[in-house]
C-alpha cells in the first residue's frame, strides 16, 4: 500500500452530507489562511477531494429519489385521469 492509499483508507466517512460540507469549509479556510505546510496542504487536498466525491454521490442519490417521487406522482395523476375518462 502506498502513502496515498494509506491516507485514503484512514479517512473516516462523514456522518452526513452536512458534516462533510462543514469539514470542507474548514479545509478551505485552512488552505486560504496560507498557514499550512506542503505536507498538510497535500493531505487537506486529498481529504477535500474525497469529501467532494462523497457530497456528489449524496446529491446524486437524493436527485434519483426525487426523480422517482416525480415519476410516482405522474403515474398517480395518469391513473386518476384515465379513471375519470
Amino acid at each position: 500500500m502506498d502513502e496515498s492509499e494509506r491516507d485514503l483508507s484512514t479517512t473516516a466517512q462523514p456522518d452526513s452530507y452536512e458534516a462533510a460540507v462543514e469539514r470542507l469549509e474548514e479545509i478551505i479556510d485552512r488552505l486560504d489562511s496560507g498557514q499550512s505546510g506542503l505536507r498538510e496542504t497535500l493531505e487537506l487536498c486529498r481529504e477535500g477531494r474525497e469529501l467532494v466525491k462523497y457530497c456528489a454521490a449524496e446529491l446524486d442519490e437524493v436527485g434519483e429519489g426525487l426523480k422517482e417521487l416525480r415519476l410516482d406522482d405522474l403515474a398517480a395523476k395518469l391513473e386518476v385521469g384515465s379513471e375519470q375518462s
